[in-house]
């Protein structure tokens, strides 16, 4: 067989991977690629493959960089069968018409400012409509069951306890009367999280697909995560500001309600503080899929269950709120005394959480408190890094609030997690693909891989094939490329956009030019060149 790593190669989003066998073709995962511009505007590329020919997709799970593609391969001709776990689908039905409406409103946004440069308008990734109607292909299967897909594919999807739904894909595929064993290990989840069970123990591959997202750090001690979580809530309610918390609608989101409910059975000063306070879900989405988790409680461990035993709902508690429309968004923040609000999306890349940013990121008195990994080139990431000033909604935002990160409520596993799983294969893998990660943390993980299980290992660039069977692993000559009419068009879309930058700046100059600069100024001067001058290089490459 051939497998083509299409996204999550050597960088942490846009999940995708082409599987060639003797008689089908199908992915692993078809996900968005998130962060830097650059990378978004691999969305638009065309697939590289015939589309027509594609047999089917087997989904580790619905968070969008891993599903979100999915709508955008319907509209170009799929009409094979999405296989994926029971509440993998039920999350994919509210999250991709989710997405649909984001890229939508987005492209409206776009083509407004396209047709005032003379431009024109440009059609969005796909719409609602086509998110909803893609949603007929998906199909169910359930943990642990063998799935015979043909003569020649079996999968097993195990829980891989990332969010509700995720699975560790085991595949077996069998050509010219030999068998080869393929895992796919999908986001692993943390050992000890609430609600989800842990990953599942996988006992033998012939070769392993692997993320690692956290593969060269370590999660900081969870034992204490609440306590930090209480105190930074108490610190920023007692000055009268608010706690912004981004997260995912889908996991992090229910994790957080799950160990607030949890906390009220010990209510010491600190929790009444804390239950004295409002605490607002603003995301319909997340509303939605907290319905799916209570109606899928067969995936949750043994100590949420016994709370459901008990009588108690572990995914409410006094003085949480819901927000459904956008006006109940809205009138948050013209609240004037302090609140809690958790909202999406978890990197702050769309979603009403950037409206929350604007009215909270100039406040000395409030606190962001990031819960998730943040990937390169978004603007949590950007937050966490320190930066003194961003960008939203055409309005440059100082940031005056408090910017922390609890690592403890993150739902990858950490290089520990990874290389502990690894090692419960009692027949380990002949080599090892390792995947979903930024370039510093994959090659660190590579390298402890090799150290601790002398196991080869594999770090593939995008659009890189290999040929594999039970014996051998072979690299091919091609390489997938993008197609260099679009490329121009992405060159010079960052061009036009490096010269609005330019031009901001040079009026920032100008106007200020009789005024005396003091030095932070002036080195936050220097830093939008330094930044400008990387993005041209990046536009040329």
């Amino acid at each position: 067989m051939k497998i083509t790593f299409l996204g999550a190669a050597k960088t942490v989003t846009g999940s995708c991977f082409f599987v060639e066998t003797a008689s089908s073709k199908f992915l692993v995962d078809c996900g968005m690629f998130q962060g830097y511009s650059k990378n978004n505007a691999l969305n638009e590329e065309d697939f590289p493959f015939n589309v027509e020919e594609l047999d089917y997709i087997f989904l580790t799970h619905a968070h969008i960089d891993h599903s979100g593609r999915i709508p955008r391969l319907y509209i170009k001709g799929f009409e094979g069968e999405v296989i994926a776990t029971k509440p993998t689908v039920e999350l994919c039905a509210i999250m991709l018409p989710d997405s649909g409406h984001i890229q939508e409103f987005e492209n409206e946004w776009t083509n407004r400012k396209r047709i005032r440069a003379g431009k024109p308008p440009v059609e969005p990734l796909y719409t609602y409509q086509d998110a909803v109607d893609c949603l007929k292909l998906f199909r169910k299967v359930s943990y642990d069951e063998v799935v015979k897909i043909n003569d020649e594919i079996r999968v097993r999807f195990k829980d891989a306890g990332h969010i509700l739904g995720s699975a560790i894909i085991e595949m077996w595929i069998t050509e010219r009367g030999e068998e080869t064993k393929i895992v796919f290990s999908g986001d692993l989840g943390n050992r000890d999280m609430p609600i989800l069970k842990d990953p599942s123990i996988i006992e033998s591959a012939d070769y392993l697909v692997i993320e690692s997202t956290y593969g060269n750090r370590l999660h900081k001690e969870r034992v204490n995560k609440a306590e930090h979580f209480l105190d930074l809530i108490n610190a920023t309610i007692e000055q009268g500001g608010n706690v912004i918390i981004p997260s995912f609608a889908v996991g992090r989101t229910q994790e957080l309600i799950y160990e607030l409910n949890k906390k009220k059975e010990v209510c010491d000063e600190k929790l009444k503080m804390l239950f004295a306070t409002p605490v607002y879900i603003d995301s319909p989405m997340a509303i939605s899929a907290t319905e799916v988790f209570r109606n899928n409680l067969d995936c949750y461990d043994e100590e949420a269950r016994e709370y459901i035993e008990n009588g108690d709902n572990p995914l409410d508690f006094p003085g949480l709120q819901f927000t459904r429309t956008a006006d109940e968004s809205k009138a948050l923040n013209e609240r004037k005394e302090s609140s809690i609000i958790i909202s999406a999306s978890g990197m702050c890349e769309a979603g009403r959480i950037k409206h929350h940013l604007k009215h909270n990121l100039w406040r000395k008195d409030s606190t962001i408190i990031f819960v998730g990994y943040q990937a390169e080139g978004t603007l949590g990431r950007r937050l966490l890094d320190g930066a003194k000033k961003v960008r939203l909604f055409g309005e440059e935002i100082s940031v005056e609030a408090r910017i922390e990160m609890i690592e403890g409520f993150s739902g990858h596993a950490d290089k520990e997690g990874l290389l502990n799983w690894i090692g419960k294969f009692n027949r380990k893998p002949k080599k090892i693909f390792i995947v979903h990660g930024e370039e510093d943390s994959m090659v660190e993980f590579s390298e402890e891989i090799n150290r601790r299980f002398n196991i080869e290992t594999i770090i593939p660039s995008r659009g890189e094939s290999f040929i594999i069977n039970a014996r051998n692993v072979i690299e091919t000559d091609e390489k997938v490329r993008p197609d260099n009419s679009f490329k121009r068009l992405q060159v010079v879309e960052k061009l036009e956009s490096i010269k609005e930058e330019v031009d901001e700046l040079s009026y920032i100059l100008k106007s200020d030019l009789k005024q005396e600069k003091t030095d932070l100024e002036i080195d936050e001067l220097l830093v939008k060149l330094k930044n400008i001058e990387k993005s041209i290089l990046e536009a040329l490459k």
